[in-house]
């Protein structure tokens, strides 16, 4: 268990964190959407004036992993995070949840609020639904940000890490199992704050959790996972302008599909974040939010 002091900070490096830290001063809107018979779970922050873009989080994930990011980019643009199905505080219908179904809840949300084209920014599965849209739908993608991308290879033995550490943490919700899942996550341990730890933990002991985790891991079962995988060939067909964000201390997985990906995608970039594991842009917003946004701009 994280153990937390009551001491009072004596500097800025020992301020309490939250995700209220990052939340605080940003005016936004949670909310509820029906799409597709699906009860979605979202957050919605910036003027709906400006350009949209659509923020996909990992898998198990909720909107709250874009905290530290959407106050900097609502200054400029109107952001949309979901729970996609299956995941956060969403309706966990009884099938599984493959890329298609993810694909079409996001398109589901893009009209709901009106968009006819988005930015995305997406982290693991998140980076997966992104990609699999820019290549199904080129013409709804301006730019992609993929953090900790995935859907190109698979590993035998990173998907049975991933589905045994996640069915623990379900089947027993301790605040420890919890805690093991983030240390895959984030590097930093001052940086597994508590309330992302007491988020997953409370999505975790709910019933509707327990019963479709199969489902939400479906993609960890190497049948599926290879016909939901996105070929090469089909990589290079992406058009839009796209940011790869390669994370130092990612798991080796991840860190080779983001530099093959930025290969096979004719106008890619890659931003390196050496010190940060598989959520660059929640462990180390400071540097992830200048680079975001300059990117977007260009």
């Amino acid at each position: 268990m994280t153990e937390t002091s009551t001491a009072t900070p004596q500097a800025d490096t020992d301020a309490y964190r939250s995700v209220w830290t990052h939340l605080r001063e940003l005016e936004f809107r949670q909310g509820y959407a029906d799409i597709d018979g699906v009860r979605t779970r979202f957050v919605e922050a910036g003027s709906s004036d400006k350009p949209d873009v659509i923020m996909l989080h990992g898998t198990g994930g909720h909107w709250e992993t874009f905290a530290p990011n959407l106050a900097a980019l609502a200054e400029h643009y109107h952001c949309v995070a979901v729970d996609m199905v299956g995941n956060g505080f969403s309706d966990k219908p009884d099938y599984d949840y493959e890329i298609a179904v993810y694909v079409r809840q996001i398109l589901g949300v893009m009209a709901h609020f009106d968009m006819d084209s988005a930015h995305f920014i997406g982290m693991s599965l998140g980076a997966w639904v992104c990609a699999a849209i820019a290549v199904e739908h080129p013409e709804r993608v301006d730019k992609v940000i993929l953090m900790s991308p995935a859907g190109l290879i698979a590993t035998a033995s990173n998907m049975a890490r991933i589905r045994a550490e996640r069915t623990e943490a379900v089947n027993n919700p301790t605040w420890e199992s919890i805690h093991k899942v983030f240390e895959h996550l984030i590097a930093d341990e001052s940086n597994r704050i508590p309330d992302i730890i007491a988020l997953r933990q409370a999505i975790y002991q709910r019933t509707d959790t327990r019963e479709t985790i199969d489902h939400l891991l479906i993609l960890q079962d190497a049948q599926a996972r290879d016909r939901n995988l996105i070929p090469e060939a089909d990589w290079t067909t992406i058009t839009a302008p796209t940011m790869v964000v390669a994370s130092g201390k990612d798991h080796g997985e991840y860190q080779s599909t983001a530099h093959i990906v930025a290969g096979l995608i004719p106008n890619s970039e890659v931003f390196a974040m050496p010190e940060v594991r598989h959520w660059p842009h929640f462990e180390d917003p400071d540097s992830f939010n200048p680079a975001a946004l300059e990117f977007l701009a260009k």
